[in-house]
């Protein structure tokens, strides 16, 4: 050992380049899409923190369930600032529609 460090190199600095080495970039903007909307509804809807999940996000839209009609109704009228939030955000994507369904215990409505 020559007595030389390289520089650090922070962690999530590294995950990009990780990930598409393993062909899981798509996984990775799910993870972060994921991780950004929730981080988006506790802080603007916190009523509905915890009762809805993002389940799937393609092209420009992505989809939500919702565990109750009061959750989604509530996302439903917050979808446009969430939206414009949502665009913004580092974690976030241009995503133009926001999908909600409610996932009851044995069905979907």
């Amino acid at each position: 050992m020559t007595g030389r460090r390289r520089p650090m190199t922070r962690l999530g600095d590294l995950i990009p380049d990780a990930a598409r080495a393993l062909g899981l970039e798509d996984e990775l903007r799910l993870a972060r899409a994921i991780a950004t909307f929730e981080a988006l509804v506790a802080e603007r809807v916190p009523a509905v923190a915890g009762a809805c999940r993002v389940t799937r996000l393609e092209g420009f839209t992505i989809d939500i369930d919702a565990d109750a009609p009061i959750v989604a109704q509530e996302l439903r009228l917050r979808a446009s600032e969430l939206l414009a939030a949502f665009a913004t955000a580092p974690g976030g994507v241009g995503i133009r529609e926001l999908r909600v369904r409610v996932r009851l215990p044995g069905r979907v409505v």
